[in-house]
C-alpha cells in the first residue's frame, strides 16, 4: 500500500511540475528576456547562463542552470574565498562575495537568478520543491547521514528556503530536507510553494 501511494504521489508531483514549470516559463518569458539583456549589457564577455553540475537523486549528477549572477571567472576565484564561508559544513556562503556583479545582487536578493532551473524541471532532474541539488565537492564530505538527501529528486525550493535559508547551518537544513523526505505529499508541496512566493521577493535571508 505505501508504495502504491508512492508511485501515485510520484506521478501526480511529476504532472504538476511540467505544468507548472511550462505556465511559469511562459508568464516570465518577457522577465527572462530583460534579465538576460541586463546580463550580457553589464559584463559584455560573459555569458547569460551559468551551469553546474550537481549532485541529484542516487547521486545522478547534472547541470543546474541559473542567470550569471558573478563575475565570469568566479569558479576561479572561490579557492582564495573557502577560509571566509559563513556556513559550517559541507557548504560555501558568503554575505558579501566580492565575485556577485551589481545586478546579481538584485537578482539573487530577489532569486530570479533561479528561475532557468525551470528547465531542469522540465527535464526531471530537479522538481519544484525537494532539497537542493549539492555540489560534487559537497557529497564528497557527506557521510550516511547526510547521503539521504539524495534519497528524492532535488527541487528549487523546500523547507530550507522558507524556513531562513542562509541563516541556518548546514546540520539545519540537511534536518529539514530528511524532515521533509518522511513527511513529504502534494498538500506539503503545495504548501512549500505558497510560503515561497511570501519569501522569494526581497528575502533578508538571502545571499
Amino acid at each position: 500500500m505505501q508504495l502504491e501511494n508512492n508511485v501515485i504521489y510520484s506521478g501526480f508531483k511529476r504532472l504538476i511540475d511540467i505544468f507548472v514549470s511550462l505556465l511559469a516559463i511562459l508568464i516570465a518569458s518577457p522577465l527572462l528576456i530583460i534579465v538576460a539583456a541586463i546580463i550580457k549589457w553589464e559584463e559584455p564577455k560573459g555569458k547569460i547562463i551559468f551551469k553546474q553540475l550537481r549532485v541529484g537523486k542516487n547521486g545522478k549528477q547534472f547541470y543546474m542552470y541559473k542567470f550569471r549572477s558573478m563575475v565570469s571567472n568566479a569558479e576561479e576565484l572561490l579557492d582564495h574565498l573557502l577560509d571566509h564561508n559563513e556556513v559550517s559544513g559541507a557548504m560555501f556562503k558568503m554575505k558579501d562575495d566580492p565575485r556577485v556583479t551589481k545586478f546579481g545582487k538584485f537578482i539573487r536578493k530577489t532569486s530570479i537568478d533561479e528561475l532557468p532551473q525551470l528547465y531542469n524541471v522540465l527535464c526531471g532532474d530537479m522538481s519544484l520543491v525537494g532539497p537542493r541539488p549539492p555540489l560534487p565537492r559537497e557529497v564528497d564530505q557527506y557521510g550516511s547521514y547526510e547521503l539521504q538527501r539524495l534519497l528524492v529528486t532535488p527541487g528549487c525550493t523546500g523547507l530550507w528556503q522558507i524556513s531562513g535559508r542562509s541563516n541556518l547551518s548546514f546540520d539545519q537544513m540537511v534536518e529539514l530536507d530528511l524532515q521533509y523526505i518522511k513527511h513529504r505529499s502534494i498538500r506539503m508541496d503545495i504548501k512549500i510553494l505558497f510560503k515561497t512566493f511570501f519569501v522569494l521577493f526581497g528575502s533578508k535571508d538571502a545571499f
